[in-house]
Formats: C-alpha cells, sequence, structure tokens
C-alpha cells in the first residue's frame, strides 16, 4: 500500500471562518413580536488546535436553552458542518456554508428541518438573521430574528 502525503489542507477553508471569532451579543424576537427579554451571547473561538471553532451560547430565557458547538471543515472539498448540542440534550449536525456576505446553516428531512441565514453588516461587526423551520408540505417559516452584535 503506498500513502500519498498530497493530502489537501483546510488553510483556505479555515480562514473563511475568521469573522466569526469573537464576542457577541445576541438579541433575537418572534416575527413580529418584541425582542425576547434577558441577556444573550456568543463566544465562538479558535479550538486548541486551530482546525476548528468552538462556538458557546448563553440566554436569560428559561424556555431558550444555552448551548454549544463545533465547526469544522472537509480540507478535500472545502464543505463545513456544525455539530450543535445543548442543555435541553438536544444534538443536530447542520451543513454550513460562509463567504464574505453569509453564513448559512440547514438541516432536512424529519424530525426537524431547520435553517438559518446570516448576512454580515458594519464591516463584519454585525451578523441579521434569520432562523427558518420546514413544515411537512416543504413551505419554510419563520422561527425567530437575531441580530448578532459583536462586543470584541
Amino acid at each position: 500500500m503506498i500513502l500519498t502525503m498530497d493530502q489537501p489542507t483546510a488553510e483556505d477553508a479555515l480562514k473563511l471562518l475568521e469573522p466569526l471569532v469573537g464576542e457577541w451579543t445576541m438579541r433575537a424576537q418572534p416575527p413580529g413580536g418584541a425582542p425576547w427579554p434577558g441577556e444573550a451571547s456568543m463566544t465562538i473561538e479558535w479550538h486548541d488546535s486551530r482546525a476548528h471553532l468552538v462556538q458557546r451560547s448563553t440566554v436569560e430565557m428559561p424556555e431558550a436553552p444555552n448551548g454549544i458547538s463545533v465547526i469544522g471543515c472537509d480540507a478535500a472539498n472545502g464543505t463545513y458542518s456544525l455539530l450543535y448540542s445543548d442543555d435541553r440534550g438536544v444534538c443536530r449536525i447542520y451543513k454550513m456554508s460562509i463567504d464574505a456576505w453569509a453564513w448559512r446553516l440547514w438541516r432536512t428531512g424529519k424530525p426537524f428541518a431547520q435553517r438559518f441565514l446570516g448576512r454580515f453588516a458594519d464591516n463584519g461587526e454585525t451578523i441579521v438573521g434569520r432562523w427558518e423551520t420546514g413544515l411537512e408540505d416543504g413551505t419554510w417559516v419563520t422561527d425567530f430574528d437575531i441580530t448578532y452584535r459583536k462586543v470584541r
């Protein structure tokens, strides 16, 4: 068996994740409703390996979970994944894409299809986004709108 050392590296794909790194405040609201009460924040930082990001979110609202995610990429094809879990015991895997203008997450199929589109604004200091839930008939409805503002 011959092993080749010419494996693609993730350098370019990992560079695209850099705008996510930092401390963020979060403000969410249902469609047409008032912003949810309480403080909410998200921290995204490089794992010691510099090959993954670790995302932690906290929300001071009993019905909203605190979560942790790991973001990584497949260097061979430039695709991204986000592994999510929260304090309710929920675990999900999202496909992900990112470029200079937008951050997208999505998962399809039962029992819970969901997608997120966040657009970068204010020179990357703000992400204005929307989480949507997929219905059984194939349509999508807004779950909530969310704005992230970079603190550091």
